[in-house]
């Protein structure tokens, strides 16, 4: 048994040292999906953390996990090597398959660090494939690496969220289908800019109200709508929840109405989260929530950037909202997160950048 598992290794250390190459293929796979290559019972020990970190849900409204796991065996590690999303886990010298593994592709000093508590999450990106991020997960026991991977939960969910956004950031943004004189027309009017793809409308546009309503796909069953509203000579007091909850609803109330009138949208109270992040090198509040109308019958998922930028002395309020009633919308949301983060003020942007973009609006 132990030369088949030694042979098995010297197989998959030769695949690792040999896909190492710099002009890779994509990652492949599902988006939401992350590979977890561990044995059957150290997993089923590490499954209640790793769930905890990675299979958080949100609401669209039906709960929708942030990231489903796919546990597979190391010896499938081949198979299912260019995946988007990795985790290769199993406690050092415990003497399974994966901690085989893992020993031998440390070098000893990383085994001393891993043995003094000090570290135990390697990570890795681009090994087998483009834009793919694979961490390492090991310490000196099963129970000592479970303690790890729930206290280091937020930063390792973060990881893989942000290399996923890259990921949707490089399929969206395709300069042939960019809708360049709209872009160039909110540069040459209100100083920033946001990624308009080809099949946006600018729906509203309301210079006195500081309001900008982009929307895809109107009367469908799957639209999405994007809003920046701005405050001229504002004071960073307004960056709090409250003030973000206030400000929301009147902005929906005034703009997102029915045709006939009658109703409008605004925040929903069964789920409304927040987080203090850093947008672009500014504080900013992220908020997730759910909208509704006030008469009930419609409602879908938004996600919400508001930050104050100090150079225009304005606050900034982006929002993207989806109502897809037919359709799974944790992906959409996501669309919407990267799609907001496709902003910028004008002195952000390049010379050559803002030249294109005023070009394309006269």
């Amino acid at each position: 048994m132990k030369k088949y598992l030694s042979f098995i290794l010297s197989i998959i250390l030769a695949l690792l040292l040999v896909s190492c190459d710099p002009a890779n293929k994509p990652a492949r796979g599902v988006e939401d999906e992350i590979y977890v290559f561990a044995d059957s019972l150290e997993y089923e020990e590490l499954r209640l953390a790793l769930e905890t970190v990675f299979q958080k849900e949100i609401f669209t409204p039906q709960p929708e996990k942030i990231f489903t796991l796919k546990p597979k065996p190391i010896i499938e590690l081949e198979k299912f090597k260019n995946r988007k999303n990795i985790i290769i886990a199993a406690p050092l010298n415990s003497g399974s398959v994966t901690s085989e593994f893992i020993d031998a592709i440390l070098d000893s000093s990383s085994k001393a660090n891993i043995l003094s508590d000090s570290s135990y999450f390697i990570q890795k990106y681009n090994i087998w494939a483009k834009n793919q991020l694979v961490t390492f997960m090991t310490g000196p026991s099963i129970q000592q690496l479970e303690f790890e991977i729930l206290r280091n939960g937020d930063n390792l969910l973060y990881a893989y969220q942000k290399i996923s956004d890259k990921r949707l950031y490089e399929s969206l943004y395709n300069p042939t289908y960019e809708k360049k004189e709209i872009e160039g027309k909110l540069l040459q009017d209100y100083g920033w800019v946001i990624y308009v793809q080809a099949d946006y409308k600018l729906a509203m546009n309301k210079h006195d109200d500081n309001f900008v309503w982009l929307r895809r796909s109107p009367g469908s069953d799957m639209e999405r709508w994007i809003f920046v509203h701005w405050i001229d000579d504002a004071s960073p007091a307004y960056l709090n929840v409250d003030s973000i909850r206030v400000i929301r609803n009147r902005i929906t109330e005034k703009f997102y109405r029915t045709t006939w009138d009658e109703a409008y949208v605004h925040i929903a109270e069964d789920y409304f989260t927040t987080n203090e992040v850093n947008f672009k090198g500014k504080y900013a509040i992220f908020t997730q929530g759910l909208w509704e109308l006030n008469i009930k019958g419609m409602g879908g998922p938004f996600v919400n950037y508001t930050f104050f930028d100090e150079k225009t002395n304005r606050i900034y309020m982006l929002d993207g909202s989806v109502y897809a009633p037919k359709y799974y919308k944790r992906n959409l949301i996501q669309q919407m997160d990267v799609t907001l983060q496709s902003f910028f003020t004008a002195d952000e942007l390049t010379e050559s950048r803002r030249k294109e973009l005023l070009k394309a609006a006269k």
